[in-house]
């Protein structure tokens, strides 16, 4: 995910967890946050590939149209975008803002999403609060010492309280009987937690880091490790920031992280805290764009909090004429700028997706020996055990949809009555309104773009089957061009 981060984790002993909270590790993973887990996962999985990591992590974005909405929000935000360039797809995110930034942000979202499911509220809540402004606590100073993993250390700070936070959330009867204990006066928060569950949360979050392979700065922050490398310390801080907020500057432990602070910076304290007050106010506006809104109102600081997201659980399967436009516009400004050809393909795919009104889309190339077609890439539900399906032998003396499309170069849209004679496109894609177009080079096709419509109102049909030429049109422009393969 991070050019510095290592996902496995050092060799140091580990300290085994207590029998319960181990129980409680492998309960939270498995049962009650899957998804964030798969998201990690797939972010881990994109950094193995140097090559296609960033259309594989686009990939994974726009598999969740709530996480696409979100994250393209927060790339067109004040905050992340100052330079307010218009950015209207996955792929132009990460080419703006950067892979870690784009990574980052799937992360939270799905952190957020997962967390937000009921529990203790007002513990998850207090918990999102301190996490978000610990995180950009953290990352503000990683920045202002220079240090080249800030992304990372956001990352780290971020999940700093995870296992807490998870308990609180899908804890039950346990969190609500914890929660009644710590309610009592002077009590000592991890001694109760001892107490009443057998081992202290922290080392739910120690046992989740792991489990989820998320770094060895994370493993060793979740530890409580004393490594004393300058990262590790700016996370440390930035949870103490978070906590002399919680608890108001004039407090003594408050007055002592500022001046501990202002060491580590060199800053005058006059200076540094106004600097941490306005990272402040920036860390409740990213924790409402994350989602987070509930959370953001905590975090000290005036704020004035973005509007809440829209539904978007639709959105990816409507045609959007304005989106189209402003796509099929940055991908000729791509092709004009000599853009890699990979690069041509994926924008084109999430152009297709996005904009145009499919469910499902792909594109397939044909082998060098033009005797068979593999589906590369596809975007949309079904889409990843379509593109295993879509592995066809290429015979043009047959008259099939292959031949009109691959020999006579020609874009066709099979209707979805179930009249077509391809049986063997029908048995995967089904009876569902299907088009295709090819992508020429050098006056021959070299592939093909899919568009499944599904259950979609057919009222649409051929201005999808419009879009779908259109877009592949631009491709083999493109490829007319000599764009470089990358």
């Amino acid at each position: 995910m991070y050019p510095d981060l290592d996902f496995d984790l050092p060799d140091a002993p580990r300290t085994a967890l207590p029998r319960d909270a181990a129980g409680w590790v492998t309960h939270i993973r498995d049962n009650d946050m899957p998804a964030f887990g798969a998201t990690v996962a797939s972010v881990r999985q994109v950094t193995d590939d140097d090559r296609a990591s960033a259309q594989r992590l686009a990939q994974v974005i726009l598999q969740d149209a709530a996480m696409t909405t979100k994250v393209l929000k927060l790339a067109n935000s004040a905050l992340y975008n100052p330079a307010r360039q218009s950015i209207s797809t996955i792929s132009r995110a990460i080419v703006v803002l950067g892979f870690d930034t784009v990574a980052e942000m799937a992360l939270g979202i799905r952190l957020v999403d997962t967390l937000l499911a009921g529990g203790v509220r007002e513990r998850v809540v207090e918990g999102m609060a301190h996490s978000f402004h610990a995180a950009v606590q953290a990352r503000g100073l990683a920045v202002q010492l220079g240090d080249a993993r800030a992304e990372e250390i956001f990352i780290a700070a971020l999940l700093g309280r995870v296992g807490e936070m998870a308990f609180w959330c899908f804890g039950g009867t346990a969190a609500v009987e914890l929660d009644a204990a710590l309610r009592e006066p002077g009590v000592v928060a991890e001694e109760v937690q001892q107490r009443v569950l057998g081992f202290r949360l922290r080392q739910l979050t120690s046992g989740l880091v792991r489990e989820w392979r998320l770094g060895a700065l994370a493993q060793s922050v979740a530890d409580g490790g004393t490594h004393g490398s300058r990262s590790e310390q700016l996370v440390v801080m930035s949870h103490r920031i978070a906590e002399a907020a919680e608890q108001g500057w004039e407090t003594a432990s408050s007055r002592a992280t500022l001046a501990a602070l202002s060491k580590m910076t060199g800053m005058e304290r006059e200076d540094l805290a106004l600097r941490l007050s306005s990272r402040a106010e920036e860390a409740a506006s990213i924790a409402a764009g994350y989602g987070a809104a509930e959370a953001a109102r905590r975090i000290p600081g005036k704020v004035s909090l973005p509007e809440d997201d829209m539904a978007a659980g639709d959105l990816l399967v409507r045609a959007d004429p304005v989106l189209q436009l402003g796509i099929l516009r940055e991908l000729s400004q791509l092709i004009f700028s000599h853009g890699a050809i990979n690069d041509v393909m994926h924008l084109a795919l999430e152009g297709i997706y996005r904009s145009a009104g499919f469910e499902r889309v792909l594109f397939a190339l044909v082998n060098p020996a033009r005797t068979q077609i593999v589906a590369k890439a596809g975007l949309g539900r079904g889409a990843d055990a379509l593109c295993q399906q879509f592995i066809f032998s290429l015979d043009f003396a047959v008259a099939d949809s292959f031949r009109e499309v691959l020999q006579h170069r020609r874009a066709i849209c099979l209707a979805g009555d179930g009249q077509t004679s391809d049986a063997r496109l029908r048995r995967i894609v089904g009876d569902a309104v299907c088009c295709l177009a090819p992508i020429v080079a050098t006056g021959r096709a070299v592939g093909l773009f899919l568009g499944d419509r599904g259950g979609l109102d057919h009222a649409d049909d051929e201005s999808a089957h419009a879009s779908l030429v259109h877009f592949a049109q631009q491709v083999s422009l493109a490829l007319g061009q000599g764009a470089p393969a990358r």
